[in-house]
């Protein structure tokens, strides 16, 4: 699902200061930061007795230590963390993080007043560039740019040029191709374990790359190599925006960069730099000697530039690069996640995966493969994806936003530039608006109830408002074509021993399966070939 990668650093930044408590580098951390945090601790206090004399209080939560906050309280597992918390302290709480003021939504009523009531007010993102957060590319892109005229620009370009449903059907193909090899790839290996979340990373990859630049750019050479490349570069940003940062709790001490995060995080930034240029030098070069036009989101965005992006607001080198990346690393974990998740949640309920292979049976037939063109024909599959989304929201607690000015929400004070998380994890899991939410039951969205969009505050695993994931689209066919034609193409066995596997969750840069998913697969197509 075409998610930024800042959709992870907003929480990776919270749940891996609790990892490295027992380490070394904890005691270094609060030597640096007591100082300046016992100045802004008492600082604050008075403040904050000042204001509430004169405004609705500050939310409630648990008491913080001097210097700290609650940082020491924190669990791993944020989500829920903070799913407890809410059941102590209601549905909006606070949390201070350092020096940072943190508050927590649980409940549909309040995430509306965020979202929807105070949209505008709530429309700018919890990150500091500064800090590192945003290096890459400075925040020049559709998740971390500021509200304003270069995001909605950037928003234009990307609705009408890159995740339009015209747009993706102009790289239908491409999109095809590389289904196809993914599910080749499974019946090499029919009869012998697989991990089938690592697989599935591997063919969201190449699945988002080929949008972006086409198979065009591997018939030239210019691919070779550059997906070891970009997971590698992915694997140092889930690391780096995993450490504690003590610029991001402490932003009076960002500008020393005292760990250096900032710094490391530029180095990986030319890293996917010297990937981009390699791709747009030669697209550039195939356009000057007349190659004919590839259909591809390189292809949109190098036009965009070329028409001054939105009329108003001019499209840079950077945004374009910035923008690619965001498709990159947005899509793959969170895609291949929520198809790792359907597939576990379908093997332990018999009878779902009996409906959902029956309905493709009808609709595809035992004698073709899947088409995009099949998606909208299953409904009962459609409910599938739902209902792990519901249960496995790949952002269990969205991208921070951050007040733009101080404003009531739930009858509470929430201050400018405070950080504020929604626990979708906990709304979707609420058994006051879902019966039985602990079990995985795709019947309940045979209703046609619920839909992407963010207008119903019981179920939005992709947001809402203005910030809500612009790539709804392109998630439900790329999500759904690949898991429709794992199903379709083959039965799952579990390896020897096992008789179900395990669908507990790990938080962390995006929410994981915490035991990796391995199955057998054996051929159901009368014709494997016709996916060779």
């Amino acid at each position: 699902m075409p998610h930024s990668y800042g959709f992870f650093m907003e929480s990776s930044s919270l749940s891996s200061l609790w990892s490295e408590t027992n380490s070394g580098s904890w005691g270094v951390f609060l030597t640096l930061s007591a100082i300046f945090a016992a100045f802004f601790y008492a600082w604050s206090c008075m403040r904050e007795s000042k204001s509430s004399r004169m405004s609705p209080p500050l939310p409630p939560g648990p008491r913080g230590l001097p210097l700290v906050g609650n940082l020491l309280s924190l669990d791993p597992e944020l989500h829920s963390y903070f799913a407890g918390l809410a059941k102590t302290y209601g549905p909006i709480f606070k949390l201070r993080l350092g020096t940072r003021l943190c508050v927590v939504i649980a409940s549909p009523s309040i995430a509306r007043e965020v979202l929807k009531d105070h949209d505008a007010t709530f429309a700018n993102r919890g990150v500091n560039v500064a800090a590192g957060d945003v290096a890459l590319y400075g925040g020049a892109d559709i998740v971390f740019a500021p509200y304003g005229p270069e995001w909605r620009m950037m928003r234009k370009v990307c609705a009408l040029k890159m995740l339009s449903n015209t747009a993706l059907d102009s790289v239908q193909e491409l999109r095809h191709k590389q289904v196809r090899k993914a599910v080749g790839y499974f019946y090499s290996r029919v009869g012998s374990p697989v991990d089938v979340g690592e697989q599935l990373f591997v063919a969201i990859l190449n699945l988002t790359t080929n949008m972006l630049w086409g198979g065009t750019m591997e018939e030239e050479g210019v691919g070779a190599g550059v997906l070891a490349e970009f997971r590698e570069a992915m694997r140092d940003i889930a690391e780096l925006s995993g450490k504690p940062n003590i610029s991001e709790l402490y932003p009076g001490l960002a500008r020393f960069d005292l760990q250096g995060i900032a710094k490391q995080m530029k180095d990986v930034e030319l890293r996917f730099d010297r990937i981009f240029e390699k791709v747009i030098n030669q697209r550039l070069t195939m356009q000057k000697e007349g190659a004919k036009e590839s259909n591809d989101f390189l292809t949109f965005l190098l036009r965009s530039i070329d028409e001054g992006g939105d009329g108003k607001t001019p499209l840079t080198m950077t945004h374009l690069k910035a923008m690619l990346l965001d498709m990159v690393v947005g899509s793959t974990d969170t895609s291949a996640t929520t198809i790792e998740f359907a597939m576990a949640e379908i093997m332990n309920k018999p009878v779902v995966l009996q409906k959902a292979q029956k309905e493709l049976d009808v609709v595809v037939g035992k004698d073709s493969i899947v088409q995009e063109s099949h998606i909208h024909k299953l409904p009962y599959l459609d409910a599938v994806m739902k209902e792990t989304l519901r249960l496995h929201p790949a952002l269990p607690v969205l991208i921070p936003h951050c007040p733009s000015e101080t404003c009531t929400v739930g009858g509470y004070t929430i201050p400018k530039g405070s950080r504020i998380f929604v626990n979708v994890w906990d709304i979707h899991r609420d058994s006051s608006n879902w019966k039985n939410p602990l079990e995985f039951n795709p019947e309940r969205f045979l209703n046609g109830k619920y839909d992407y969009t963010g207008s119903d505050f019981n179920y939005f695993p992709f947001g809402s408002g203005k910030r809500i994931c612009p790539g709804i689209a392109t998630a439900e066919r790329l999500v759904m074509h690949l898991l429709a034609s794992l199903l379709h193409s083959f039965d799952w066995k579990l390896p020897q021993g096992q008789t179900k596997l395990d669908v507990s969750e790990k938080f962390g840069l995006v929410m994981k399966k915490k035991v990796p998913m391995v199955a057998i697969p054996t051929p159901r197509l009368l014709d494997s070939e016709l996916y060779q």
